[in-house]
């Protein structure tokens, strides 16, 4: 695992420092080394080539023979890659039998002769996770890609001096930032769909000027010309219930975790004692050749502990097993810490920080998370919810709006009671702008992940009034593509792991983890696994909804069955607690910043009359109301970014 930076385009000194700057600051995605590469035309006055640079976490092959950029020396193709493919073995015997050699047992070297001979149709046959740049001289082009996921993520931004335009990238925005190029404006539409969402759907970013590559795509740049469109080489796989049975995704589950585990270093599982971490670690404990290390955090508030359960869970499955307990006095005494590895604003990625801090301390290097359960098995509220309340919202569309509106506002005051400064952000308070969908799954959707309604966002910026729904036109457009006429429950599924996954918990983990050096792999989000899991009998695989009875059976048999009968919580810090008392000073004073509001683009009152609620405890306030507000303002502050003229 590592980071990557780059130029195409126009390349000067100016260019090349600039590159050198981006791979500097990603130095946490990669301690154990650093390259860097170009190639310009000489005595040209347009100095039209590339620059690559990259830094090194060494998970396979150890040695120099890893280090990058590495070179082809029979095409003289370049790379710079950030991942990893867990079959290149395999992919690598054909190669040797066409008579090619290896001078490292890494995957790199596999993907860059891979890419050299057959192009990028070769990622059809890979596995794994990674984003990449490969220099073609001869065409004297660049080719990027980003794995079917987005595990790995891809920044870019072009840049033109005077005409000459260059396209930089890099695997966060935090060092395109850094690179001196780009300036630090806070894009209107990020901002608003970053208070939609809590965090910035792709492929814009919080950066006017920077965007994601989207995942499962390529691109092609040519050096000094204007970039083209992202081409897809995957997507989520459609329904075809039935078509697999329950051996097919056994075998496919425990062949995901399988290939999870090869490494030079050390590993663990994150193992909060759900059904998700502990089947990824009952699997891993039957195909590992040794003892398997898990690791859990545990807090001193009782309700938010469950260390208990995973230390059950491990007694059962053998593993060598700590719990690593994180007081409030530690989270605020690592606060700054865990802010700063905020690739850019998100209000959920601390959680994932504290977590990885924690194993890396321990000394692992790699860690095995259980990321994707309830997105393939119908664990969120979210498959027992939206159905239903699409078939409503559908059958009352003929009413106007503001009669709609007018009734969800009785109902929810009857459901919550008298409203505190600000009214409820939660389910009642959101009915009115459930039913304004009219039934559409992808706005109703986007409604029930909305961190404020549609009329509370009026008032907290101008930026955020729009009724994208916190989207693009084109990203919600293709999301209702996507699901097409899939049946519900495998329609949210993939919104699950299109916008939850793909937009949030991935690009969160990713930058949490790397800020401490630590590779995060996702087993249950192997592609091959997805695609078997969509071809079961939906009934067999979602059924009791909420329940994940489908992966129990995968995976967690011959365990006490009474150790995953309980209500379903996910690892949540107890922020709210912490918010209300040792963190509310220093959130305050970031809330009641007038100056630092007008300057992110947020309206002060509205600010400060949200955190006046959420202390009064006013219904339907959750921390995560006040902590988005938090992060953003902490991260302009701490990137000098502000609102885009």
């Amino acid at each position: 695992m590592c980071g990557i930076a780059g130029a195409v385009g126009f390349v000067d000194d100016r260019v090349q420092q600039a590159v050198r700057a981006m791979s500097d600051a990603q130095h946490h995605r990669g301690p154990d080394g650093g390259g860097y590469w170009s190639c310009v035309e000489p005595g040209n006055a347009d100095v039209r080539g590339v620059a690559l640079a990259h830094r090194r976490l060494a998970i396979l092959d150890l040695s120099d023979a890893g280090a990058q950029p590495m070179h082809d020396p029979a095409s003289g193709q370049v790379i710079v890659y950030n991942g990893e493919v867990y079959n290149y073995r395999d992919l690598r015997e054909p190669l040797r039998q066409a008579g090619q050699s290896f001078a490292s047992d890494c995957d790199t070297e596999v993907m860059l002769r891979l890419l050299a001979t057959r192009g990028t149709e070769a990622l059809d046959d890979t596995n794994g996770m990674f984003a990449f740049a490969q220099w073609d001289p001869a065409t004297r082009t660049l080719c990027l890609g980003r794995d079917r996921l987005g595990i790995k993520p891809l920044y870019l931004a072009e840049i033109d001096d005077g005409g000459r335009p260059t396209v930089l990238f890099a695997s966060e925005v935090r060092a395109l930032l850094a690179s001196g190029l780009v300036p630090a404006h806070i894009d209107p539409h990020g901002l608003s769909s970053y208070l939609w969402n809590g965090f910035v759907a792709g492929p814009g970013t919080f950066i006017q000027g920077v965007s994601l590559l989207p995942a499962g795509h390529t691109l092609t740049l040519s050096a000094g010309d204007a970039p083209g469109e992202p081409r897809p080489f995957w997507r989520l796989p459609d329904a075809g219930g039935g078509r697999a049975g329950l051996e097919d995704a056994r075998e496919a589950l425990h062949q995901a975790v399988s290939r999870r585990l090869i490494a030079d270093v050390p590993l663990g599982v994150f193992l909060s004692g759900g059904i998700d971490s502990s089947a990824v670690a009952a699997v891993a404990s039957r195909v590992a050749p040794g003892a398997i290390h898990t690791f859990n955090i545990g807090f001193p508030e009782a309700e938010f502990d469950e260390s208990p359960h995973a230390a059950r869970v491990a007694e059962q499955l053998h593993t060598e097993h700590r719990c690593i307990e994180l007081t409030e006095s530690h989270f605020k005494s690592h606060l700054d810490d865990a802010m700063q590895s905020i690739d850019q604003p998100t209000f959920d990625a601390i959680n994932t920080y504290f977590v990885s801090r924690a194993v890396r301390e321990a000394g692992v290097t790699v860690a095995l998370a259980g990321t994707g359960g309830d997105e393939l098995f119908g664990g969120y509220t979210s498959y027992r919810d939206l159905p239903p309340a699409s078939i409503w919202a559908g059958r009352l569309r003929c009413l106007p709006e503001v009669c709609l509106r007018g009734g969800a506002g009785l109902v929810s005051r009857v459901k919550t009671g008298r409203p505190g400064a600000v009214p409820p952000q939660t389910r009642w308070g959101k009915l009115g702008d459930v039913l304004a969908t009219r039934g559409d799954l992808v706005d109703l959707y986007q409604v029930s992940y909305a961190l404020y309604t549609e009329r509370f966002l009026d008032q907290l910026s101008p930026h955020a009034r729009s009724r994208g729904y916190g989207l693009s036109t084109a990203v919600r457009d293709g999301l209702r593509r996507q699901i097409g006429n899939d049946p519900a429950l495998h329609a949210i599924s993939k919104l699950e792991l299109s916008c939850f996954i793909g937009q949030r918990l991935l690009r969160d983990t990713d930058a949490a983890s790397m800020a401490v050096s630590l590779e995060a792999r996702v087993p249950l989000l192997d592609h091959a696994l997805i695609e078997t899991v969509a071809r079961l009998d939906p009934v067999e695989r979602f059924e009791p909804l909420g329940k994940k009875q489908m992966l129990r059976r995968l995976a967690l048999d011959g365990l006490d069955p009474e150790t995953f009968d309980r209500p379903k919580s996910g690892f949540v810090l107890p922020i709210d607690t912490w918010v209300r008392q040792g963190l509310r000073d220093q959130v305050r004073e970031a809330l009641h910043d007038e100056s630092l509001c007008r300057q992110v683009g947020l309206e002060p009152d509205a600010v400060r009359r949200l955190f006046q609620a959420f202390q009064d405890g006013a219904p339907g306030l959750y921390w995560s109301r006040v902590w988005a507000l938090f992060v953003v303002l902490w991260w302009s502050r701490e990137h000098n970014a502000r609102i885009a003229a």
